[in-house]
């Protein structure tokens, strides 16, 4: 049992047919692990009945807590909002499309205590075809970028000290929170282990994150975060430490920028062209 309370945050964007199960297996696991508990759901602009659910969740259990976007801003917004919210000694991400099992934070428990962040990673992807080969090409370009040495950078399951969580002035709106998320870790000298979870292919609800419009957003976001962290020139050398590997966050040159800048244009170009011809056949 660890000492302290957790505050799990969970981005919901029309996931009415998820919420309630994700959020109930959620207050039955963690208390096992955790002396405290609160669950912050964060909708996200949804259109279905996702706000209703939680709220009706939340007058039955005080540890259910709700942070509404009237519109949807995006999967960073809601993050950060969730964060903005927390008041755990740690918090941990997990999204809300039931693709994770909560029981599998048994796996990071012996490390939460021996490092500032335990980051999941996904043993077997279990997406759509073209959602795994953009995730790998993205995974790249951020190793490329920002020298982060994730296995698994987007695995939306990460449990962190909530003081060093809140001290960070994150600022991404959309995907790019990861990235910048871990590469604000390593400058601030903090530590992180990586542990292997079991992913699961969804069952209900549609998936967003693969969408054009997300991917699109996602290639705007790489310069402008990569220039940001530039302009901030923050030369600090981190001191992670990983149960298999050392990662630093350095961002590259101008040439790796436009390389990798070019690479995205590239697998986002093959995307639209195989929508379109699937498109086509239907």
């Amino acid at each position: 049992m660890i000492d302290g309370k957790l505050s799990l945050v969970l981005p919901a964007h029309n996931e009415a047919e998820n919420i309630e199960q994700v959020v109930s297996e959620e207050l039955t696991a963690v208390p096992r692990h955790f002396s405290g508990l609160e669950v912050i759901v964060v909708n996200d602009g949804s259109s279905d009945e996702t706000p209703d659910i939680v709220r009706s969740m939340s007058q039955r259990d005080t540890r259910v807590r709700l942070v509404d976007h009237p519109v949807n801003r995006g999967y960073g917004a809601a993050l950060r909002s969730g964060f903005d919210a927390s008041t755990g000694d740690y918090v941990m991400v997990m999204d809300s499309d039931r693709q994770f099992d909560i029981g599998d934070i048994v796996y990071m428990v012996p490390f939460i205590t021996q490092f500032d962040m335990v980051a999941g990673y996904r043993i077997q992807r279990n997406d759509p075809v073209h959602r795994t080969v953009f995730g790998k090409t993205f995974r790249l370009a951020m190793r490329t970028l920002f020298g982060v040495q994730l296995k698994d950078i987007d695995c939306a399951f990460k449990v962190m000290k909530g003081d060093i969580l809140r001290s960070l002035p994150l600022t991404s709106e959309g995907a790019m929170i990861s990235t910048e998320l871990m590469a604000r870790w390593a400058q601030a000298g903090a530590t992180w282990s990586q542990v292997g979870v079991h992913h699961y292919p969804r069952t209900a609800g549609q998936q967003s994150g693969g969408s054009i419009r997300v991917i699109f957003r996602a290639m705007r976001d790489v310069p402008m975060l990569w220039l940001r962290l530039r302009r901030e020139d923050r030369d600090v050398t981190p001191s992670s430490l990983e149960v298999e590997a050392t990662s630093s966050s350095r961002a590259g040159s101008l040439l790796p920028t436009l390389l990798v800048s070019l690479m995205l244009a590239v697998v986002v170009g093959i995307f639209v062209r195989w929508m379109k011809s699937r498109s086509d056949q239907d």
